[in-house]
C-alpha cells in the first residue's frame, strides 16, 4: 500500500479548562485568540487598549478536542499521529490514555497509535495545553540560584522553549498564545521515507557538481525494498537510480556537468534541482519523499586585513554585500501568516534590492513557506537560533529539549539554498556583558561553563556547533549575534555588531551612522510611524487622532520613545502636531537614519570589505504599531524602504558633505565643509560611466557655481570608486544653502543619483516649493508620473495605498532634472503626495 495522510484539521473544539462549555473550532492550525475572536468571546486584541482586555487568556489553561473516526488503515500498517507543531505545554490524551506529554513549541511529534486505535468507530482526542505563563514562573521559581536576566519580557520566559516575544517586546505585546499552531495529521503506511537529505560538492571551477541523496527509511513490513532515486531541474529529469536497501538508510550520488548555479537575486537566476525518491516493495510504491535544492557555495570570510578581521559572505566565490533587513514573526497569532503572506513580504525584499533577511532568536524558526519564498527569489537567510536576549538556564532536560529541537529544525531546513549561516542565540553574550556574568573566551573546558553564572555559553559553544557539524555540515555556524572572537560585542574590527548608538544608546545624531558600523552591522534602526491607513485600524475614537495621544503611545512599545522621537525630530526638522504630518516627519528621519547608514557602509565594502553587510532593524511588524519596521504590518512601505532601495542600486552614486555637529557649536555655521563622491557597484565586471555633480541653492534652485563633469569613468567591479575625496566648499564665499545633486549615467541611461542637504533640514526654508507633476497612463495601462520643480524639493511621499506598487517614493526632486515614477495598480483613483515644508497633503488628480 502506499502511504496515505489524511489531515485532521477539522472537527476540533475547545474550552477554557475551568468551564464545561466547548467552542467550535474553524479550522486547525490555529491559536485560543484567534478560536475565541472566531466565537466573539475576544475583541481583536490589535484594536485600541483590548490587548490588555486579552490579557486573562494568557493566565488559563485550554482544552482541544477532536472526535474522529479511526482512519482506514490495512492489516500491518503503522497508524502514527503527526504534530508539526504544538505550543507548547501540551498533554495528549487518546480515548483517555496520555500518548504524549512535551513542552518545546519548537520541536514536532510522531505518535504511533496503531495499537490504541485497533476498535473501529469514534475515537476522542484531547489536548490540554498548561498555561505558560504560570508553568514558565514555577520552573524560574525551582532554580532560585540562577541569575534570570534579560532585555524584554518577564525573565521567566527563559525557562520555557516557546516563542519569546510572546512574552512581550519593545515592539510587539503581551499576547501568550496556545494551541495546535502547526499542521496536525494521521500518517498510514507500511514503509516510508522518513527523511530525504540532498547534499551537493561543487567544483572550484563550477563546471561539475556532486549531488548525494540521503534518505532514512521506516519499515513496519519485512521484505525487500528498493528506493527509486530521481534528479531534474525546471521539470525534466536529468538522471535515475534505482538501489537495493540493505538498512535503515541508503545514498546515491549523481554527477551533474555544468550545473546551473543557485545565486542571490541580483547576482544570477535562482536554479532549484529536485531530488525524488520512490520506496517500493515488491514493484509497489509505498512512499514518495522530495526536495527541492540549490547548487551553490557559501561561505564566510574571516581574514585578518588592516581593518582587523573581516567578516563578509562569498556565494559562488562571488563577494556579496549583504544589505538587507532583520525579521521578526510576522504575527503574534502565527497561524494568521498564510504562505502568500510570506511570500509578498519576500517579493517585497527583491523589488527593494535587499539580498538578505536575519531570522531573529526571539520569534520561530519559519514555516516551510518562508524558506521556500527565499529560495524561489533568491534571498540569502541569516538564520538565529532561537535563544533571544537573556541568561537562559542549563538544566539537563533543558539541553536534552534544545538538542531535539535543533536536530528536528535542521532536517527541517538544511536543503534551502538560500540558509547561509546559523547564529547561536540574538544578544545573549550583550546581557553577559552588561550584567557582569562570566566569560572567559580562553577557557575552553565546555564542562566548567555550566558551573558558572552564563552556563549558556555551553549552548551556543558546545552544543549548537556541534549538532550543526553532525546534520548541516556545510553551513557555517556563528555563536551568537552579536559576536566576535570572544570579544566586547562593541568591538567594530571583528565579527558582527547590534549598533544602536543611534536611538538608544548615546543616541548620537544618524549624519555619522557608518563612522558607527562595524566589520558587519546585523542590527540598527531607527522608529517611525506607520501610515495612517493603519493608525486609523488599532484607534478607535477620532479624538484620539494626535501624535501624543494615549492609545497610540500604548502601541509603542519601545522604552523612551517618546523622548528618542523628539529628540530626532526636533534636532533635524521643523515639527508639527497634527498627525499625518507627525507621521510624514517620523518617517523622513527614519529614511534618512537609513540612507546615511548604508550609503557609508555599501561604501566601505569597497575598502578591503571594510563592511561585510547591513542588515536593518527591522523589515516587518507583527501588530499594527510604531516600531522600527520599514514595512508596516499590513505590508504598507515607509520612505525607508525606499531610501534603502536606492542606496542599495547595483550602481550607485553617492555625495556627500561633512556634517558638523552644530548642537555642540551652538548652531555656528562652518566656514568651510568638505565634500566626496563615489560611485559604489556590485557588477562582477568593471563598467564605464559618467557622473555630474551640481550645486544648487536650496533658496532659488539656481547653480551656484558651475557643474562638475566627469566622463568615461572606469567604474570598479564590486566595489567603489572615488571621483571626489578632496572637495571643499566655502561658506564665507558661497553663504547661501545649497544642495549638492549627483547624477551617474551608464550607456547613456541615467541609473543613480544622490542629493546632499545642508543639514538640519530645521535651518532651511522650504515654504515656497511647488512641484510640477504630469499624470499620463502608459501602454501596458500603468500610472505614470511625470515630475519636475523649480526649486530643490525634499522627500516627496506619494501614499501608499492597497493593491498599488509603487516603483520609488520618498525622492528629492531638484530643477533640470526630471523624474518619472511607475505605478502599478492605481487606475483612476487620485494620489496623494507631500513633501517636507508642506502644510497639508497635495493630490495628483
Amino acid at each position: 500500500m502506499t502511504k496515505v495522510v489524511q489531515s485532521l484539521s477539522t472537527g476540533w473544539s475547545f474550552r477554557d479548562r475551568d468551564t464545561e462549555e466547548w467552542l467550535p473550532v474553524a479550522t486547525v492550525p490555529s491559536v485560543v485568540q484567534q478560536d475565541l475572536i472566531a466565537n466573539k468571546k475576544l475583541d481583536d486584541p490589535y484594536i485600541g487598549f483590548k490587548e490588555l482586555d486579552a490579557r486573562w487568556v494568557n493566565e488559563k489553561s485550554w482544552v482541544y478536542r477532536n472526535v474522529f473516526q479511526k482512519p482506514s488503515a490495512p492489516a500491518g500498517s503503522a497508524i502514527v499521529l503527526v504534530f508539526d507543531g504544538l505550543d507548547t505545554f501540551a498533554t495528549v490524551k487518546l480515548d483517555g490514555q496520555v500518548i504524549l506529554e512535551c513542552d518545546n513549541m519548537f520541536l514536532g511529534h510522531r505518535v504511533d497509535v496503531t495499537k490504541a486505535l485497533e476498535a473501529d468507530g469514534e475515537h476522542t482526542l484531547e489536548i490540554e495545553f498548561d498555561c505558560a505563563l504560570l508553568k514558565a514562573r514555577e520552573l524560574r521559581a525551582k532554580d532560585p540560584k540562577h541569575k534570570w536576566v534579560g532585555f524584554n519580557g518577564d525573565p521567566a520566559r527563559l525557562a520555557v522553549r516557546k516563542a519569546q516575544y510572546h512574552w512581550g517586546w519593545d515592539w510587539g505585546p503581551v499576547l501568550m498564545t496556545a494551541g495546535i499552531w502547526r499542521a496536525v495529521r494521521f500518517e498510514v503506511y507500511q514503509a516510508r521515507v522518513s527523511n530525504i537529505w540532498p547534499q551537493t560538492q561543487l567544483s572550484a571551477d563550477h563546471k561539475t557538481a556532486e549531488v548525494t541523496a540521503v534518505i532514512d527509511v521506516e519499515s513496519i513490513v519485512d521484505g525487500e525494498y528498493t528506493a527509486e532515486f530521481s534528479l531534474s531541474s525546471k521539470g525534466n529529469e536529468i538522471a535515475r537510480q534505482v538501489i537495493s536497501l540493505s538498512g535503515k538508510t541508503a545514498q546515491v550520488t549523481f554527477q551533474v556537468d555544468q550545473p546551473a548555479l543557485w545565486w542571490p537575486h541580483g547576482y544570477g537566476e535562482q536554479i532549484l534541482y529536485e531530488v525524488s525518491v520512490s520506496l517500493l516493495r515488491n514493484d509497489e510504491q509505498v512512499d514518495h519523499a522530495s526536495k527541492k535544492f540549490g547548487i551553490r557555495t557559501a561561505e564566510v570570510v574571516q581574514q585578518p586585513d588592516k581593518h582587523g578581521k573581516s567578516f563578509f559572505f562569498r556565494i559562488n566565490g562571488m563577494d556579496i554585500f549583504c544589505g538587507g533587513s532583520c525579521w521578526i514573526p510576522a504575527d503574534s497569532l502565527l497561524p494568521a501568516v498564510s504562505a502568500e503572506r510570506y511570500r509578498k513580504w519576500i517579493e517585497l525584499m527583491v523589488a527593494g534590492r535587499q539580498v538578505m533577511i536575519r531570522v531573529w532568536g526571539g520569534g520561530i524558526y519559519e514555516d516551510d513557506a518562508f524558506y521556500e519564498a527565499c529560495d524561489e527569489l533568491g534571498v540569502l537567510v541569516w538564520q538565529d537560533f532561537m535563544f533571544g536576549c537573556g541568561n537562559y538556564p542549563t538544566w539537563p532536560e533543558m539541553l536534552e529539549s534544545v538538542r531535539q529541537e535543533t536536530v528536528y529544525n535542521l532536517q527541517r531546513m538544511r536543503h534551502h539554498p538560500s540558509i547561509v549561516i546559523y547564529a547561536g542565540n540574538n544578544e545573549d553574550y550583550q546581557v553577559a556583558e552588561s550584567e557582569g556574568l562570566t566569560y572567559n573566551y580562553d577557557d575552553k573546558d565546555p564542562e566548567s561553563w555550566l558551573a558558572t553564572d552564563f552556563p549558556a555559553r555551553y549552548i551556543y559553544e558546545k552544543l549548537l556547533p556541534e549538532v550543526v557539524a553532525e546534520h548541516s555540515p556545510s553551513t557555517f555556524y556563528h555563536p551568537g549575534s552579536p559576536w566576535g572572537d570572544g570579544k566586547i560585542s562593541s568591538d567594530t574590527t571583528v565579527g558582527d555588531m547590534h549598533q544602536w548608538n543611534v536611538w538608544h544608546g548615546t543616541q548620537e545624531k544618524y549624519q555619522i551612522f557608518d563612522t558607527l558600523g562595524g566589520r558587519f552591522n546585523s542590527e540598527f534602526g531607527m522608529e517611525a510611524f506607520p501610515h495612517i491607513s493603519t493608525i486609523d485600524y488599532f484607534v478607535e475614537n477620532p479624538e484620539d487622532k494626535f501624535p501624543q495621544s494615549h492609545v497610540i503611545d500604548f502601541h509603542n512599545k519601545a522604552d523612551g520613545h517618546e523622548r528618542r522621537l523628539a529628540t530626532y525630530l526636533v534636532e533635524n526638522l521643523r515639527t508639527a502636531t497634527d498627525l499625518e504630518t507627525y507621521i510624514y516627519l517620523t518617517q523622513v528621519v527614519q529614511a534618512e537614519t537609513m540612507m546615511f547608514g548604508y550609503r557609508g557602509w555599501r561604501r566601505q565594502w569597497g575598502d578591503e570589505r571594510h563592511c561585510g553587510g547591513a542588515l536593518l532593524w527591522q523589515l516587518n511588524d507583527c501588530w499594527p504599531t510604531i516600531s522600527w519596521a520599514i514595512v508596516d504590518y499590513f505590508i504598507n512601505p515607509k520612505p525607508a524602504y525606499y531610501a534603502v532601495k536606492r542606496v542599495l542600486n547595483p550602481i550607485a552614486v553617492g555625495v556627500r558633505r561633512e556634517h558638523h555637529d552644530w548642537s555642540v557649536a551652538h548652531a555656528q555655521p562652518p566656514k568651510t565643509s568638505k565634500y566626496e563622491l563615489w560611485i559604489s557597484s556590485n557588477k562582477p565586471e568593471t563598467v564605464k560611466g559618467s557622473v555630474e555633480l551640481r550645486f544648487l541653492s536650496v533658496n532659488t534652485g539656481r547653480d551656484i557655481r558651475a557643474p562638475i563633469v566627469r566622463e568615461d569613468i572606469i567604474i570598479t567591479a564590486n566595489g567603489t570608486t572615488d571621483i571626489i575625496t578632496d572637495g571643499v566648499l566655502d561658506h564665507i564665499a558661497e553663504p547661501e544653502p545649497h544642495v549638492l545633486a549627483a547624477r551617474l549615467w551608464v550607456n547613456h541611461q541615467i541609473v543613480a543619483r544622490d542629493v546632499d542637504w545642508p543639514q538640519p533640514f530645521k535651518y532651511l526654508n522650504f515654504s515656497d516649493r511647488q512641484l510640477d507633476i504630469k499624470r499620463r497612463t502608459d501602454k501596458s495601462g500603468e500610472t505614470v508620473l511625470v515630475i519636475n520643480a523649480r526649486k530643490p524639493v525634499k522627500c516627496v511621499v506619494f501614499e501608499e495605498q492597497e493593491g498599488v506598487q509603487l516603483g520609488d517614493n520618498a525622492i528629492d526632486i531638484v530643477p533640470g532634472d526630471e523624474q518619472t515614477v511607475t505605478i502599478t495598480g492605481l487606475g483612476n483613483r487620485p494620489l496623494k503626495y507631500r513633501y517636507l515644508g508642506q502644510e497639508a497633503a497635495e493630490v495628483v488628480e
